[in-house]
């Protein structure tokens, strides 16, 4: 796989139109607004990564929100889950903050990278098989890009499959991985140590699916991973 430069991946997922069902989707969610952010501008298109590019762990979300990323541009940013996410990020060293209003609120993050398998954001948070594919080769850049990369999150069950999906793609054989909230898994070989995790959405942090204690407890092993603790 040739190696491209931050700059022309970001450049080659802002500008992507693959899939017409997302394109229409995001662009009329950037053009009707939600009530509370009338008066903004909306992104409305494909989200890139963001964070550390000499990150030692990769964050792999879902996809943007309508009214989150979909609307700042930034990954997980100006939502509920981003708050839930940046404030366990914070509290385990790895953000300098715990909030995420927009791209300029001042928003460092130090051994991360935030990156989601689908690039747009998808009617009733459900991307398609094929909407996912088109987005696979986005991901495979990223972990080329990120070469001081240990170990990857993965927030919920379709971010696992994507990331499985793509080691596949670059040849690798992957094991079976029953998915659960704070599991470890050795994916084989070099390949990166694998910690998944329940997605910070309203829909788990609400019902106490996933709590802060629990979420804390992810980003400690993980912690712990990296300074050779566990």
């Amino acid at each position: 796989m040739t190696k491209p430069s931050w700059e022309s991946l970001n450049q080659h997922i802002i500008t992507c139109r693959l899939c017409p069902r997302l394109v229409e989707y995001r662009e009329r969610i950037a053009q009707e607004r939600k009530r509370a952010f009338r008066d903004r501008n909306y992104w409305g298109r494909p989200v890139p990564g963001f964070g550390d590019h000499a990150a030692r762990v990769l964050i792999v979300g879902l996809a943007p929100g309508a009214h989150g990323s979909n609307r700042t541009g930034r990954m997980f940013t100006g939502d509920a889950s981003g708050v839930f996410l940046y404030r366990a990020l914070q509290r385990a060293g790895f953000a300098n903050q715990g909030h995420s209003e927009d791209p300029h609120d001042g928003l460092a993050l130090t051994d991360v990278f935030i990156t989601a398998v689908c690039r747009c954001a998808p009617p009733d948070n459900k991307p398609t098989h094929e909407e996912q594919v088109n987005c696979q080769p986005f991901l495979l850049a990223e972990l080329t890009l990120l070469d001081k990369l240990e170990g990857i999150v993965a927030l919920g069950r379709i971010a696992l499959d994507g990331i499985l999906a793509g080691y596949r793609v670059r040849g690798f054989t992957t094991p079976k991985i029953d998915f659960g909230h704070n599991r470890l898994f050795e994916v084989g070989g070099e390949l990166p140590w694998l910690v998944t995790s329940y997605h910070p959405s309203r829909q788990n942090t609400q019902t106490g699916r996933l709590t802060e204690a629990d979420f804390d407890a992810v980003w400690s092993r993980v912690r712990g991973m990296l300074d050779g603790k566990e």
